[in-house]
This record gives C-alpha cells, structure tokens and sequence, in this order.
C-alpha cells in the first residue's frame, strides 16, 4: 500500500536509461514508497547499482532494439520514463541515435504497448530548429526532435521536463516548475523527486515544463501547474 497522502496503487514504471544519475535516483525514491521498477540498462555490469536502488534490471539495446522487443518490456506497465541520454563525451552521431532515436522508438514501443502515462527527462533549450554544429547544437536539436516527436502521440499522455544546469548538490525539496522558468541550476535530485510526482499526477499530461531550483516545494509546484 502507498503511504498516507498518496491516491494510487502500486504502479509498475519501467525507465529508460536506468543507469543514468536521475534514473537511480528515481528509482530509489519509486521504489522506497513501494512501486514496481524495472530500469532499462545496455551493460549486465550496471545491473548490481539497479537493484541496490531496488529495480529490476533488464538489459536492452535501445540503439539496436527494435519496436517489439522494447514493447514486450513495456507490457503491464502503468507509466513509462525516458531519461536515457548519450552522455558527456559522445559525439554528435550518438546524440542522434540515443537522444533522439532512442526516445522515439521508446514513445512508439509505449504506444505498441498500450502504456499511457509517459515522461520524458529532455533539456532546457531542446529546439528541432536549434543552429548550430557543435556537439551540444546537435544534442539541443535531437532533444526537440524527440520532444516534438512525442508531443504528437496522442495514445500517450505524455508530459516533457526541462530541467536547467544539473547538479550533484543535495536536493532541497524546493523548485520552480513552469512552461518557462529561465536559465538556472537544479539538483539531480530534485529533478528525480519531480519526476516521481509527475508520475502520480496524469493531469500535468500535455505539458512541456522548465525546472530549476526555487522556493516551492515538489508536491505544490507539480500541483500548481496540474492545476489543483
């Protein structure tokens, strides 16, 4: 059972990129307050770190993995989390295939699926028309290309988070969460405790949404752009 305060049952989220440093984080926080979690991994290596943050992994190669084999995953999930990325140092050709065609080939497999509820960890700034021929040009346009991409699945209700500069600071539980908030930092950790909220909160579904440190706690700030 979930904890006083919380309106759902247990959920069963399987996450993109489960290696990543927002994707452990989250899938600390998911399954502390008792939710099923499987994290998507491409190293057997990784799989000691996902089960010390209690998730199942499951090795998968979202560069190479076709629809079928990425919906099978996908099967009987209640939300799905794309935080995968290409990572620092990887070239502009890996930004395409991880942080563009990744995403969208786990947006189709999340359709395939019949899984609803869908995230996405994207960047502030992410733009498909983004200039420019630098690495990090190339990343900001794949991000908007897959951003748009999922904006236009309508069997997912999808919601799209761009958080500012991340940090390894610790989280202070208080953010500000809007369609734009400007250039600013936010702990990885406040990102991963906004994502577990936004799981359980289908009403921010449509919204694109900035994040960056503040002075409203989680729990409001995802309520105030849901609207409650």
């Amino acid at each position: 059972m979930r904890p006083f305060g919380r309106t759902v049952g247990i959920m069963r989220i399987v996450i993109a990129g489960g290696h990543g440093q927002i994707a452990l984080r989250l899938e600390r926080l998911l399954s502390a307050r008792g939710d099923e979690v499987a994290g998507i991994i491409r190293s057997l290596e990784q799989g000691d770190d996902l089960r010390a943050a209690g998730a199942e992994p499951v090795l998968l190669d979202l560069e190479s993995a076709s629809v079928e084999e990425v919906a099978a995953h996908l099967q009987g999930a209640d939300a799905a989390v794309f935080a995968a990325g290409a990572g620092p140092g990887s070239g502009a050709a890996r930004k395409d295939t991880v942080d563009r065609g990744a995403a969208v080939l786990f947006a189709d497999a999340a359709v395939r699926a019949r899984v609803r509820r869908f995230l996405v960890v994207s960047s502030m700034g992410a733009d498909p028309t983004h200039q420019g021929d630098d690495v990090f040009d190339v990343y900001q346009r794949a991000k908007g290309e897959a951003d748009a991409y999922v904006t236009r699945q309508e069997a997912l209700d999808w919601t799209i988070l761009r958080p500012g500069m991340l940090t390894n600071d610790a989280g202070t539980g208080l953010v500000r969460l809007e369609a734009h908030t400007g250039r600013g930092a936010i702990p990885r950790d406040d990102v991963a405790a906004v994502l577990a909220e936004l799981v359980d909160t289908p009403a921010t579904a449509g919204l694109t949404l900035e994040l960056i440190s503040g002075s409203t706690p989680v729990s409001v700030a995802v309520k105030s752009v849901a609207g409650n």
